[in-house]
């Protein structure tokens, strides 16, 4: 099967669905990669730039996503896909070298809680 790689920029808002878990195999054994690091796999919502529409997606990572908080928005460094068939069954897989919290990112976020002492302006106010 061919390696797709997927241009995020594109995506819109990502967000973490599922906290970072390790990836088994149907024994329960952490799966691991070529060299011999460990897999993780990290839940993640994706809503498109246009309308309403919310994609799920499972995506591997050699190592532990560290930092991350489910509903918090997310980078994806090096995302691809790959589509596969087994015994009938047919998906895509998800790969990216890194998934890191997106702190700083401006635009589509939700906005913060206000600090505590803060006086509860809204976004709204001057």
């Amino acid at each position: 099967m061919e390696d797709k790689p997927i241009e995020v920029g594109r995506l819109g808002a990502i967000r973490c669905l599922i906290a970072p878990e390790p990836r088994t195999t149907l024994e329960g054994e952490q799966r691991r990669d070529r060299e011999g690091n460990p897999l993780w796999i990290t839940g993640l919502v994706v809503r498109q730039l246009e309308g309403r529409r919310l994609d799920e997606i499972h995506v591997t990572t050699v190592g532990q996503p560290q930092g991350l908080t489910e509903g918090g928005e997310v980078k994806v460094a090096n995302l691809w896909a790959r589509d596969w068939a087994l015994e009938g069954r047919t998906g895509t897989s998800y790969r990216a070298d890194a998934i890191t919290p997106a702190t700083g990112s401006g635009g589509g976020s939700v906005p913060a809680a206000p600090a505590s002492g803060s006086r509860g302006k809204s976004a709204g106010d001057s």
